[in-house]
């Protein structure tokens, strides 16, 4: 056993002294001819300058000219081997001085139409040597890790650190032409054509809200709010299920699926557990009381339509997460986790008010919610996925006569509004007038049920704000019993029985 041991901690130190003694990966030739070529054309600085930063370069004195030539031309003024030595100590280099050094990689300097590609090739190592860091952190910290710290944590910390490599100083994005703009509005335009529904957007399931919404749009933050007993979370649930349930996908040439109709959906249950998410959808898509499934009170033919029901739920891509108390880098990394896995074209978050941020906020509410609806909005964009995040209503829509919310009910609205692209309240008057029941046989009583009639089984979407379409009212028919929101049929569209 000790001769095991002893093994095993040699290949361990060999391994570390590899690792040690490797040189990591650089390209001294492609940052000389970058920076002669700025040196002897300023216009070279432009085909990088988005991208690519002095910390880059794997040479100190690279890394101090890169950034001299960024302050000079940034500030207007002509970089040359004249104007920079002035900023530069004259050092010795291997015999030459630095007036030297910036002379031979002007005159040695390749053309202005390869500073791209070098800039690029700069890039690509340096993102290489971020890499090597990381890794060696993770074995560090996996070594050195304290008794209380999971192993989770820094999974997660190491996703953190990988995504933000990958985000940032990437040159891939600027300027496109306005032709390129119009080509994808276009295909945008077909794609909705072919589409179920012919939508732009994921369809809900709800054809009314769809018409007004045009579908749940890429890179939007969906805010879905309301007072508790409302249904917010029931008619995202709806929404989720649904866009799960129209799911096709085409396999691509080059092997992963293209979503055609409908989508692979991410549920965030903060509040809720996955069994008790799940036993609201099996209520809503079997017609069986979620009461009467988990009293076990259901006869033969109810057992028949839940199991029916279950089936098909286990078709669908619809992913839970139940983990509460989760922080919004948790949820950004663990989103990403799912995209790359299994595909995400819908994100639900159940619900704002139960996320967390980071713990350098303190106690300042607001700005923990400012950067978790900042955060969302931002991922929102960058896995181009609508977000539906549900939040709560402030105490003062209770004190109002009429009780439908407004922008201004927002808890922490500021941020709220501000990040969101749509914000949906759920309002149902009926909820309300349960509470107000005057005494039997009065006539308050008597108008009392007819607005009771009126308001049975209807509910109101009000878009408060919408940033690509139109504000307004959609009525939807809710059933309580199976927490569940459908089109609303009204009796006057109704087809004449013959």
């Amino acid at each position: 056993m000790a001769a095991v041991e002893q093994l095993s901690e040699r290949r361990i130190s060999v391994a570390q002294g590899e690792a040690t003694t490797r040189t990591p990966p650089h390209n001294i030739e492609a940052e000389q001819s970058l920076l002669g070529a700025i040196l002897v054309n300023n216009d070279a600085f432009d085909r990088v300058s988005d991208f690519l930063r002095a910390e880059h370069f794997s040479e100190e004195l690279h890394r101090r000219i890169y950034e001299l030539l960024s302050q000079l031309i940034r500030a207007g003024k002509v970089a040359t081997v004249i104007t920079l030595k002035t900023y530069l100590a004259d050092v010795d280099l291997g015999g030459l001085t630095v007036s030297q050094y910036l002379a031979r990689l002007a005159a040695e300097a390749t053309t202005i139409i390869n500073a791209a590609d070098y800039g690029r090739t700069i890039y690509d190592l340096a993102m290489r040597r971020d890499l090597i860091v990381i890794g060696g952190d993770i074995v560090n910290a996996a070594y050195d890790a304290p008794v209380d710290s999971a192993p989770r944590a820094q999974i997660e910390e190491a996703e953190r650190k990988l995504y933000s490599i990958a985000e940032t100083g990437r040159y891939d994005g600027g300027f496109q032409r306005f032709s390129d703009a119009i080509t994808t509005a276009i295909d945008m335009a077909a794609a909705a054509y072919q589409r179920d529904g012919h939508l732009s957007g994921l369809a809900t399931g709800l054809s009314d809200l769809d018409n007004k919404m045009g579908g749940l749009q890429k890179s939007d933050l969906i805010v879905l709010a309301g007072r508790p007993g409302m249904g917010k979370t029931a008619l995202a649930t709806n929404i989720a299920f649904n866009v799960a349930r129209a799911f096709r996908a085409e396999v691509q040439p080059d092997g992963h699926n293209k979503t055609i109709d409908g989508g692979v959906v991410g549920f965030f249950s903060l509040e809720m557990s996955a069994e008790q998410l799940a036993t609201r959808i099996i209520a809503e898509q079997s017609g069986v009381p979620s009461n009467k499934i988990r009293r076990g009170s259901i006869t033969e033919d109810d057992f028949r339509e839940i199991s029916a029901a279950a089936q098909q739920m286990q078709r669908v891509p619809l992913y839970i997460d139940q983990t509460g108390g989760i922080s919004i880098a948790q949820l950004t990394a663990r989103a990403r986790r799912l995209k790359r896995q299994h595909g995400l074209d819908l994100l639900v978050v159940d619900y704002i008010q139960l996320l967390s941020g980071s713990k350098s906020r303190g106690d300042n509410r607001v700005q923990e919610v400012t950067e978790i609806t900042t955060g969302l909005k931002a991922l929102a964009k960058e896995l181009a996925t609508p977000i539906i995040a549900l939040s709560q209503l402030s105490r003062q829509v209770e004190s109002r006569d009429d009780k439908r919310p407004q922008l201004s009910d927002l808890r922490e609205s500021g941020s709220i509004e501000q990040d969101a692209d749509v914000v949906m309240f759920v309002y149902r008057e009926e909820y309300y007038l349960k509470n107000k029941e005057p005494r039997e046989g009065t006539p308050e009583h008597a108008t009392w049920m007819t607005e009771m009639e009126r308001a049975h089984g209807r509910a109101e979407v009000i878009l408060g704000k919408q940033r690509h379409g139109p504000t307004g009212t959609v009525a939807l028919a809710f059933e309580d019993e199976v927490t569940r929101f459908s089109n609303l049929v009204e009796t006057d569209n109704l087809p004449v029985r013959m």
